[in-house]
């Protein structure tokens, strides 16, 4: 027998499933589930009797929904009407409290037909299935669910989860559990696709698991562009839901010379959400198996911290590899090769905290592993954007590591202390050795003196010293000054200071045969000074764009320094606090600043652009000589626009050599991100000659290119060269990467997926 409900075009309702559930109460306030039950609307509904089932055409919306009973404190109810236990005009549940009855939609099913097997409590459903449970969404072009079970078989199915950045689709999907999914002959992609898309990329598996904890496992899975396979695997696990979550990261493979073949495997694992480890596990075919490992944690801006180890038993540390050590100029001999770094911000209350870790077994290790996720490179442009400070030049065979805590307090004294050790990769290790401060102790400051005019101001230091072989020392050295204005004229500014400064020593020799001074010394030295200058500005109106004005700052000056001479052939040499020069000296110069004014989408704005400062000295100890005139000095800063930038330094000695010294400073960047960067330094004194530069520009169609130089230009040598390609759409992208290094040409493919362990565009998973 069956029923037929005509809906033309009357939309029909009809109760399928109704069932009773009540929750024990843990306390009279808890909220109490009535009931649950399933609802359907259809254009045409028709009911058959035998076997009792519903068919369901046109527009088919079923809903299971559930409503929720709870006591709500009436808003009415005075403390009167709850002392006399009287009811406000609401049903109360109890004195004071009024029955709140909701109805909340736990999961919707739509299609074109379905039948509704009431016995087995299934459904049959075609056309234009869509599935809500939660925060995934289902399409299918047909399937059968288990009402009871909250499971079904679909078939030519998708599956957005996530914010719809996660998709899944497959021959066959099963939903085994509440979130939980098996998919035959399925891909999967971690972002948004428009409906018919052909995926940008994608993991695609014979067999894949879905589990409720957010992780996608695949069997016999391979990595695909634009669907055609590039890599296989017999097994991936794949994180499947966009928080952070534990999981393989995709892996970065080279080849190179020197190295061979290699691959990197990057794996994530989510500690919590403020602290997180990322296992660096490299093979390298002709150096064998490097481990690396991460640690992160962050508690707040300013209180952070990371610390990074690889670790490689070398294969090819061997002597017998001549061309190896020749082609690369390496010195060194161990086969057991580490980098152990890291940096640490915490304050605690008041005080400040700065940790540096730098720990190398070789000089030629940061020179050799410059590329990939830890190379030098990386590491230090990541821990420059966290920190503000990266590592030492990765040639310095001396690399520090320190403690340091500040304190500073309002009326402007600080005080800081400092741990510093030094892990020494010099070739020549005789003695002495490094020199490390255990510890040093800072104290600084500057207040006015009694409301004179006069500010005191003081630097107090102490340091120990310390070496395993060789001449250490406690060294305190107090130096404190006075300054004051002087107003000789509105128009003059004259400023003059004086200070003393005592140095004692008490030094440990460490049976050094070299040290032929006594167990203490003392140094004490006069300080004096003054500068007279005066500052004039003019402003000038023009119209040039944006910019309607300018102004020009002109600052003449002259100043004196007088250090008195002090006998110190008998102090040790631990830093240039031991080598004070006397003098006798005047200096003159020139600073020129330079601003620009204007408007620009109505709104004024002000910004520096440039200075020039020329300095030069005349030496009065060397009056009597032919060339008591110090280097010419020349300071130059110009920025043409707020993302330009050049910055020249020159020495020009007077007296027949010329420039001595030359440094060059270039940054741009433009609207479109292309940024170009340089550094050049010159220098004859010390025998420096040498170049580095940087660009980055994005080309055409989601295409960018960088470059990076370091040559040696006195030796006629390239330090390093790096070239990179990127193609990057929205949610995925693929660097191609070439590094030369003296000795070995290596390439290197590294993709980036969109929500797979980090944001597009970070290197690793981010905090």
């Amino acid at each position: 027998m069956k029923q037929t409900i005509p809906s033309s075009p009357i939309t029909a309702l009809f109760i399928l499933f109704f069932s009773w559930s009540l929750l024990a109460a843990g306390s009279a306030a808890a909220d109490v589930v009535k009931a649950s039950q399933w609802q359907i609307t259809a254009d045409k509904i028709t009911r058959y009797e035998d076997p009792p089932s519903v068919i369901a055409e046109g527009n088919v919306v079923l809903e299971k929904t559930e409503t929720i009973t709870r006591q709500k404190k009436s808003a009415g109810a005075s403390g009167w009407s709850e002392l006399l236990e009287e009811e406000t005009g609401e049903k109360a549940g109890k004195s004071g409290e009024a029955t709140v009855t909701e109805t909340k939609t736990l999961t919707t099913i739509k299609a074109d037909w379905l039948v509704y097997d009431m016995d087995l409590g299934t459904v049959k459903a075609r056309g234009n299935l869509v599935i809500d449970v939660g925060p995934d969404q289902l399409a299918a072009e047909s399937g059968v669910v288990d009402l009871n079970r909250e499971t079904g078989t679909f078939y030519n199915a998708t599956i957005i989860r996530q914010y719809k950045d996660m998709h899944f689709e497959g021959r066959v999907i099963e939903k085994t559990g509440d979130l939980t999914y098996h998919i035959e002959d399925g891909w999967i992609v971690t972002c948004k696709l428009k409906k018919g898309e052909t995926p940008p990329w994608s993991f695609a598996a014979a067999d894949a698991e879905i589990t409720d904890n957010g992780y996608a496992f695949l069997k016999h899975a391979t990595f695909r562009i634009k669907g055609i396979p590039v890599l296989y695997t017999p097994v991936m696990l794949l994180p499947a839901k966009r928080t952070r979550q534990t999981g393989f990261l995709f892996p970065s493979i080279s080849s190179s010379d020197r190295d061979g073949f290699g691959i990197e495997t990057p794996f994530f694992i989510n500690l919590s959400p403020s602290s997180d480890i990322t296992l660096y596990p490299q093979y390298l075919a002709k150096r064998g198996l490097m481990a690396g490992g991460e640690f992160r944690y962050i508690l707040n801006q300013t209180s952070k911290g990371m610390l990074m180890a690889n670790y490689l038993h070398d294969d090819l540390s061997d002597p017998s590899e001549i061309s190896y050590y020749e082609d690369g100029n390496y010195t060194h001999t161990n086969k057991d090769r580490y980098w152990f770094r890291g940096k640490a911000d915490q304050d605690f209350g008041n005080w400040i905290s700065r940790l540096d870790l730098d720990i190398v077994s070789d000089r030629d290790y940061l020179t050799e592993f410059t590329s990939g996720l830890t190379g030098f490179h990386m590491t230090q442009n990541r821990f420059l954007k966290t920190f503000g400070r990266g590592f030492q030049n990765k040639t310095d065979d001396q690399r520090q590591s320190s403690l340091r805590l500040l304190r500073s307090w309002n009326n402007g004294m600080a005080l800081q202390a400092e741990l510093m050790g030094v892990n020494d990769q010099r070739l020549d290790k005789s003695s002495p050795t490094p020199l490390w401060k255990l510890p040093a102790v800072n104290f600084t400051g500057l207040v006015p003196f009694y409301g004179t005019g006069v500010d005191f101001s003081w630097d107090a230091d102490y340091v120990n010293f310390w070496r395993k072989d060789g001449v250490g020392a406690h060294r305190i050295d107090l130096f404190p000054r006075l300054t004051m204005a002087v107003p000789l004229s509105p128009y003059l500014e004259t400023t003059v200071d004086g200070g003393i400064r005592n140095t004692t020593y008490l030094i440990q020799d460490n049976g050094d045969p070299d040290w032929t001074g006594s167990s203490t010394e003392n140094r004490f030295l006069v300080d004096l000074g003054t500068e007279i200058g005066t500052t004039m500005i003019r402003k000038f109106a023009i119209s040039a764009g944006s910019v309607t004005a300018w102004d020009h700052t002109f600052r003449p000056y002259v100043s004196y320094r007088y250090v008195s001479d002090a006998n110190q052939d008998d102090l040790p040499k631990f830093d240039r606090v031991d080598t004070i020069a006397d003098q006798n000296i005047i200096y003159y110069g020139i600073d020129n600043f330079f601003s620009v004014y204007g408007e620009r989408n109505g709104r004024k704005y002000s910004r520096k652009y440039g200075y020039i400062k020329i300095r030069q000295g005349y030496d009065l100890r060397s009056a009597e000589s032919d060339t008591p005139l110090t280097p010419v000095n020349v300071r130059v800063d110009y920025y043409p626009l707020p993302d330009f930038r050049l910055i020249y330094r020159t020495d020009m000695d007077v007296y027949g050599d010329g420039f001595t010294y030359h440094g060059l400073e270039a940054y741009f960047r433009n609207n479109r991100g292309d940024t170009v960067s340089a550094d050049y330094r010159y220098d004859s004194i010390n025998n420096v000659n040498s170049i580095k530069a940087d660009a980055r520009v994005n080309l055409f169609h989601y295409f960018s290119a960088g470059y990076r130089i370091e040559r040696s230009i006195e030796d006629g040598k390239t330090v390093e060269e790096n070239f990179s390609l990127i193609y990057q759409p929205a949610c995925w992208s693929v660097e191609l990467a070439s590094n030369y290094t003296p000795g070995n040409q290596k390439f290197t493919v590294m993709f980036r997926l969109a929500n797979i362990g980090n944001p597009l565009g970070i290197q690793v998973p981010g905090l």
